[in-house]
């Protein structure tokens, strides 16, 4: 079962190891004139609310409750104005009575530092305004712990707000007292399923480094005011160095305390439990040795002395204590199954999970130039990849419904440099059957609990394994999974094998964790974080260049995610414009004063939003009544550090995010961010750390020139974003143009369109002829050239060795052979990539250069040759592309978007040849040459409104009502589209009549 990775002692002293501030006091800002302004402003509108309210009322209105006890007669009396403004008293009476409880309650939690407060029932805003005077009015004497939540205090879910743990009570309360309470159960949830994969080491070197010195013990002391003790004051008092609270930690790991309880979460530690401590530990009569403690009761030595005894070292050495399997954050992972020949990937492989192994060393040698960043990022890839398509089709058919000789045309610029290399790597490194899987799995999760009327559970993090299977991280014990969703390795991980994930179907339901996004590998496994459920701030340290790198790939990957619907992603600080991967989530803000204008007027509406509702998170209004709302979730992406007071304002805004579907990712250049519930930090060598976790993960980067590239590829797809498409701009010439001469005869010709023939070359060898069919075809789709990897994994997407890659291309290359000036059919470019000779040619690349010449070429100038050529071209197309291929195989196809290009250029032919004989009052040579272009493009709208005009022309009225009768028969329950209905109301206004005598 894979560990988790954990850092030896020594290296937490090391300065590039990551901080972990979750003992350590966020250093106290002085308070300034102001803060004695606004701390007396709340004391007086205290005053006022609290004793002048009732104070006026009891004098100038009177006191509410009534003399004498009521009679029947209040209810025969005559209603007046005096009756309604007795009636508006009570309630100002019962108003002010229930501020004044939130006021008690809010002082209370403040001054005696309980934790969370309690909730006066219906008081919300009430309780609200009071809990701002009182911390106002506290600010000033209030240390800055008191301010800001500890890190450690990771959050609690949203189903235990009101059930604080037993350790709740030894946490800082504050002004973010709330959301310190939501913090502790990620502690339970993440931290406490720490693994104990290192313990034993961990120990030992505590061990070896206790034999330097006597062994000493620490005994926790009691809160003093509004101070709690803390591992990291301990390590910073008595062994030089608050970061070595990890080894103080690991040295009393799940041992039993006095109390019988044990210590799981560095931050969870209560007064009298005791603590070993390093060999080196000095100072201060706070360290003690069991046999050497005069300033101790005998009943502390006693427990002092039967404490040492729980020691790895009374226990015969070594090992996690308490046998079995360890709980760690990382899941359990089954082995896959071996397969009879293993083969070792030569490109980088889709497993089983949907994961791109890099390939190994001394396989490859090297990448072939491919950025290594994307083709190790398999989801962010697919995602890049599908929204790419999309904007490619968007354009095409932006461009064929424009104006006649306005098209930009139906040819994509094909990319060069570095956004080729970038294409090639979403190519090879994408798995969108990961994505499909995923998002299915989800929202069937998703359908079932709604079946059972149960909620969504908080979900921090999703782990999808090496051999394919979803474990799902809880932020607490949600009971049973509705099937065929297991238990996990415990309580908190529900987990569905890939098996079972390939039978889910489609749910028409929302996407219930839309806020998931990659972050890293760790053993094989991936990691998606939660950002919308994080309990707070989730902050990323780091040089700026690596944390522009983590920020670009998480922005990136969830504007064109596959698994989320509707999402709102505000990007502060970004240098690169990312809104071109997606303008309709994507929107970038100046500054912090923007966001938190924007996000202060967001919080408060989502908050009002659920009340309305009557739901406790967006979670319930994901599977309730409320679902058609969506409750899409909105992520804040902060690049640029906040200031100390702003970190401070964000770090209260951010207090309630999870609940309300907020997600906020800081970058800082420390540790000691306020509010931050989770805090990470990227490496230059790329590892991503989040020690109190338990994470150390391969990070998922999109670095500066890779990012630009892609942005550029779907800039370069957006028709309005290019200077040269504009109207009267000719349209984009193929990028492979046939002499369609007599002297042009290629010597190897295949038809593409319709069933796949092969002309000019022998039948190859049984076997291998589906995979050397298949290779041919993507070559001649692509006459700019293949990179070998994109071959490779189009062939092959679950990987395959260098030498069976190696074998087939060499087949290819005998197979097509040579011209006869000995020129291979097959050669390679430049830049590595394969292509084709002009002697081998397939019918597409004939229909594109015919209609490109008919139209743009020689056609132009002499209406007779753009006849022959139309109609020759209109000839050619016998069907769909491929229309025969085998299941199972051209799945590389669903990249592409000669799918649509096919189906319009077949339309534009058909719609010219129709134009060339309408000119000369030919209307049944335009029929015959629409109706041949509908069966290839029979959703073209374009094509059926130019049949109608047609059809009008030959003057029969019965011919124009059965086409439009077939028209409505083909609508179906949709209906005719309006601009067809408004032809139809011009060419035959009493075509409705007609259908409905039909029907």
């Amino acid at each position: 079962m894979p560990r988790r990775r954990t850092t030896s002692s020594s290296s937490s002293t090391a300065p590039s190891a990551p901080r972990n501030r979750t003992p350590q006091p966020v250093r106290v800002r002085r308070r300034s004139f102001g803060d004695f302004v606004k701390a007396f402003l709340a004391f007086v509108v205290l005053l006022v609310l609290v004793l002048g309210v009732p104070l006026a009322l009891a004098t100038q209105i009177g006191w509410p409750l009534p003399d004498g006890a009521p009679s029947l007669d209040w209810l025969q009396r005559e209603i007046t104005v005096q009756t309604f403004l007795h009636i508006l008293t009570v309630i100002v009476w019962f108003a002010w009575a229930q501020f004044a409880a939130c006021v008690l309650v809010e002082v209370k939690a403040a001054l005696s530092g309980v934790g969370v407060p309690g909730r006066v029932p219906g008081s919300g805003p009430s309780q609200l305004l009071a809990r701002q005077l009182v911390a106002a009015l506290l600010l000033v004497g209030a240390t800055a712990a008191s301010l800001t939540p500890g890190l450690s205090q990771l959050g609690q879910s949203l189903e235990g707000n009101q059930k604080p743990s037993v350790a709740a009570a030894q946490q800082t309360p504050g002004l973010f007292a709330q959301q310190q309470e939501q913090a502790a159960a990620t502690a339970s949830a993440l931290a406490e399923q720490a693994g104990q994969a290192g313990q034993a080491a961990a120990r030992a070197d505590g061990g070896a480094s206790a034999a330097h010195g006597d062994t000493k013990y620490y005994r926790i002391q009691p809160p003093e005011g509004r101070h709690h003790d803390s591992l990291w004051e301990v390590a910073e008092r008595h062994l030089g160095d608050g970061r070595r609270y990890k080894e103080i930690f690991e040295l009393n790991k799940d041992r039993v305390q006095p109390d019988g309880s044990r210590l799981s979460e560095a931050s969870l530690i209560r007064p009298g439990w005791i603590m070993e401590m390093p060999g080196d530990a000095r100072g201060g009569e706070l360290v003690e040795m069991p046999d050497e403690a005069p300033n101790v009761s005998e009943q502390v030595q006693q427990q002092i002395s039967d404490y040492a005894k729980s020691g790895d070292h009374a226990q015969g050495g070594g090992g996690a204590q308490g046998g079995g399997d360890a709980q760690v954050s990382l899941p359990e992972q089954r082995p896959a199954p071996t397969p009879a020949n293993p083969v070792t990937p030569a490109t980088p492989v889709p497993s089983t999970g949907g994961e791109h192994a890099a390939p190994a060393a001394g396989q490859e040698g090297h990448s072939f130039g491919l950025p290594e960043a994307l083709l190790a990022a398999p989801l962010l890839a697919a995602g890049l990849l599908g929204a790419l398509g999309r904007r490619r089709r968007q354009a095409m058919w932006q461009s064929a419904l424009g104006a006649v000789g306005g098209r930009r045309g139906m040819e994509p610029p094909t990319p060069t440099g570095d956004a080729q290399d970038v294409q090639d790597a979403l190519l090879v490194g994408a798995d969108p059957e990961g994505v499909r899987l995923l998002d299915r799995s989800l929202r069937g999760l998703a359908a079932a609990l709604a079946a059972e009327s149960r909620p969504l559970p908080v979900v921090y993090a999703a782990w999808m394994s090496g051999n394919g299977d979803l474990h799902l991280q809880l932020a607490q014990p949600a009971g049973k999974p509705p099937t065929p969703w297991q238990q996990g390795q415990d309580q908190t991980f529900w987990m569905l094998a890939r098996a079972d994930a390939e039978r889910y179907e489609d749910a028409e339901t929302a996407a219930p964790y839309p806020g998931l996004v990659s972050l890293g590998t760790m053993d094989d496994s991936r990691l998606l974080l939660n950002l919308e459920a994080v309990p707070g701030i989730v902050s990323l340290g780091g040089a700026e260049a690596d944390r522009a790198a983590v920020f670009a790939s998480v922005a990136a990957e969830l504007a064109t995610n596959g698994w989320s619907d509707r999402m709102t992603i505000t990007l502060v600080g970004f240098g690169d414009d990312l809104t071109p991967l997606a303008p309709n989530r994507i929107r970038h803000l100046d500054g912090f004063e923007d966001l938190f204008e924007t996000m202060s007027a967001e919080t408060r509406q989502r908050r009002g939003a659920l009340g309305a509702a009557g739901h406790d998170s967006v979670l319930t209004g994901r599977t309730g009544p409320a679902q058609h709302t969506r409750w899409a979730p909105h992520l804040v992406l902060l690049a640029a550090q906040p200031s100390d007071d702003d970190a401070l304002r964000l770090a209260e805004l951010a207090a309630d995010a999870g609940r309300l579907g907020i997600g906020y990712l800081v970058g800082t250049q420390g540790t000691d961010l306020p509010g931050a519930a989770w805090e990470m930090e990227i490496t230059g060598e790329g590892r991503l750390l989040a020690p109190l976790l338990g994470l150390e993960l391969d990070a998922q980067m999109l670095p500066a020139a890779q990012r630009r590239a892609v942005v550029e590829l779907f800039t370069d797809a957006d028709p309005g974003s290019d200077p040269e498409g504009g109207p009267g701009r000719p349209a984009n010439a193929p990028p492979f143009l046939v002499d369609i001469s007599e002297q042009g005869r290629p010597a190897v010709y295949a038809r593409l369109v319709g069933s796949y023939e092969i002309i000019g070359l022998d039948a190859p060898d049984g076997e291998r002829s589906a995979l050397l069919h298949e290779a041919l075809a993507l070559l001649l789709l692509h006459r700019e050239g293949v990179h070998p990897r994109v071959l490779s994994s189009a062939l092959w997407p679950r990987g395959v060795t260098p030498d069976v890659r190696d074998a087939l291309l060499e087949r290819l290359r005998t197979w097509l052979g040579s011209d006869p000036d000995g020129t291979p059919r097959l050669a390679t470019d430049a830049t590595g990539r394969l292509t084709l000779a002009k002697s081998v040619v397939s019918d597409l690349d004939v229909l594109r250069s015919l209609y490109y010449e008919a139209t743009q070429g020689r056609g132009v100038d002499s209406r007779q040759v753009r006849g022959r050529l139309l109609t020759d071209a209109l000839v050619l197309v016998r069907g769909p592309l491929l229309a025969d291929r085998p299941e199972g195989r051209y799945r590389w196809l669903t990249h592409e978007i000669v799918d649509a290009q096919l189906p319009l250029l077949v339309a534009d032919t058909g719609l010219a040849l129709s134009e060339f004989h309408l000119e000369k009052n030919r209307a049944e040579k335009a029929i015959e040459a629409l109706n041949a272009a509908l069966r290839t493009a029979p959703a073209d709208e374009r094509l059926w409104h130019e049949l109608l005009r047609a059809t009008h022309t030959t003057g029969d009225p019965d011919r124009l009502r059965a086409l439009a009768a077939d028209l409505v028969a083909r609508s179906g329950a949709r209906g005719l589209p309006p601009r067809t209905e408004a032809l139809l109301d011009e060419l035959l206004p009493t075509w409705r009549e007609g259908v409905s005598a039909a029907g």
